[in-house]
């Protein structure tokens, strides 16, 4: 697929303890797609992952704006669950929803935007149900046991979807499409290397 230089960054929140192995399906074909991938801290001083990766935000959470923006991806962090020092993220996902910008939050993050009741009125999905109901939080009649669910503009995954969570932001951006999203699914998720032929025809492999 070619570049396309025009298209608004998509935004991927970083903050110690993120969960390394949960966006890098998404943020390495969105880049290949041609959308600038901005990195978004507490502030622009380094954080650590999980994976000791330290990791220079481009920008600050408070300088983000919805109308500069594809897209606010949210991956899973301990501090979701220890602390509410991540709860200004869950804020700004409000700030993006309410604005018509889609938010993606797989794992943790998840829980953070249930607090922050935006999965109170909306389909979506998490690790396991009890997960999200020890938040306290008015969805779970909304809850749906698969990998990842889009509701809108919001996409939710469990930690061990990373390939379901891509699929749904390919898919809610346009970035692959019918056999070619589901082929690029196939290749990722089951190792089908046939899917390989329908991803190079395309010219997306």
């Amino acid at each position: 697929m070619n570049a396309v230089t025009d298209r608004k960054p998509v935004h991927l929140a970083v903050y110690d303890t993120l969960a390394d192995w949960e966006t890098g399906h998404a943020t390495a074909h969105l880049a290949r797609a041609g959308y600038r991938i901005r990195t978004v801290g507490p502030s622009t001083d380094p954080v650590t992952s999980i994976g000791g990766l330290r990791i220079q935000p481009d920008t600050a959470l408070d300088d983000v704006r919805p109308e500069d923006s594809s897209l606010l991806i949210l991956p899973g962090a301990d501090l979701w669950d220890t602390t509410g020092d991540l709860a200004p993220f869950a804020r700004k996902a409000r700030a993006f929803l309410d604005a018509g910008v889609p938010v993606a939050a797989i794992c943790g993050a998840t829980a953070g935007l249930a607090r922050e009741g935006l999965l109170d009125d909306r389909d979506h999905t998490s690790a396991v149900s009890f997960y999200l109901a020890a938040t306290g939080y008015a969805g779970g009649e909304r809850y749906v046991e698969t990998d990842a669910v889009t509701d809108a503009n919001l996409v939710t995954a469990g930690p061990t979807e990373p390939v379901a969570f891509a699929r749904e932001i390919f898919r809610l951006l346009g970035v692959y499409e019918g056999e070619v999203l589901d082929a690029w699914y196939r290749l990722f998720h089951d190792s089908d290397a046939a899917a390989y032929a329908v991803l190079a025809k395309a010219g997306a492999a």
